[in-house]
């Protein structure tokens, strides 16, 4: 009868197995090391200046506090229940509401556009990409006042415009929907060179190739766009899609030096100035932390369910 012995594979010795492990620990140790010097000091950042301050402002939401004084008294849950109940609310949430959808889009769309025709060989494209995005460096307040002059209702370029096709100028500081189309544009005047800049280094770095393959099958324009250049684009569109909608959730000083919030009390208040208002102006800083804290829910939300979406369609 003939014993079958199986095969001894070839290991290594104790000296070279030990070797190898302890060059393992030391470059696993090296790379913590690096990782701890890199991200240890934009973490410590992140806690003072934005988590702390952020618990901060949950925890003054709970009291009724005049920010000029020391004295804090805890009311629990009265300033959250005064917002919901507050006659002003509705107004303060859509204008939020409409400011911020038509931020978004008209930023995305326009900025998209700008990006598609400058990504052509066009003459003196270089001098109009610096144009283009030239206003997203000047502060919302300088060009909030300098708009003051564009959109006024007797001597703003607007007014010129309108007046030489036979158009009445509207009075955008006396009608609130008027008022809150001049912020909008505004602001989408100020943040679409953001977008632009971004769309158009993605489009830069997309594969030519396929733009040429659909090219050489005869598909048109417009289907080309959507089937091969917007795919290529759909993470650059998330990640434009979140930080323009936090960065519009956030404007105040464009609001600020164009009508402080009004026409008539709230016509262009939104939720951050409010915040503002309530806070410096009210001297409430618990009800203000509270409207803060509200905002600050709602983001996450809209954030959370942008990024489901997206790991959804990448899936």
């Amino acid at each position: 009868m003939v014993t079958l012995i199986p095969a001894v594979s070839e290991k290594p010795t104790v000296s070279e197995s030990f070797a190898s492990k302890k060059r393992a620990v030391h470059y696993s140790a090296k790379q913590l090391l690096l990782a701890a010097a890199l991200v240890l000091p934009n973490l410590a950042l992140l806690v003072v200046f934005t988590y702390r301050p952020l618990l901060d402002n949950i925890r003054i939401s709970f009291y009724n506090w005049n920010i000029s004084s020391s004295r804090m008294k805890f009311v629990g849950l009265d300033n959250y229940i005064e917002w919901f109940t507050a006659p002003e609310t509705k107004t303060v949430v859509f204008n939020t509401v409409v400011f911020t959808f038509f931020a978004v889009a008209g930023s995305m769309v326009i900025g998209l556009a700008l990006a598609l025709l400058l990504d052509q060989k066009l003459f003196g494209r270089a001098a109009v990409r610096s144009m283009v995005f030239a206003p997203y460096v000047i502060a919302g307040a300088a060009i909030g006042v300098a708009f003051q002059f564009v959109f006024d209702p007797n001597y703003g370029l607007i007014q010129y415009f309108l007046g030489m096709v036979g158009i009445e100028t509207p009075n955008f500081y006396q009608e609130s929907k008027w008022a809150l189309s001049m912020i909008t544009i505004t602001y989408v005047w100020k943040n679409v060179g953001y977008v632009f800049v971004i769309y158009l280094a993605a489009l830069q770095g997309r594969r030519k190739d396929l733009d040429e393959a659909a090219e050489i099958d005869g598909t048109p324009p417009l289907r080309r766009f959507f089937r091969v250049v917007m795919p290529q684009l759909r993470g650059t569109t998330f990640f434009l899609s979140i930080t323009v909608l936090l960065n519009s959730f956030q404007v105040f000083d464009i609001i600020n030096a164009m009508t402080k919030g009004g026409p008539f009390g709230y016509g262009t208040s939104t939720m951050v100035f409010q915040v503002y208002q309530e806070t410096f102006v009210n001297n409430r800083a618990g009800y203000g932390a509270a409207v803060a804290t509200i905002m600050f829910l709602v983001v996450l939300v809209i954030t959370a369910i942008q990024v489901y979406y997206q790991e959804k369609g990448e899936k």
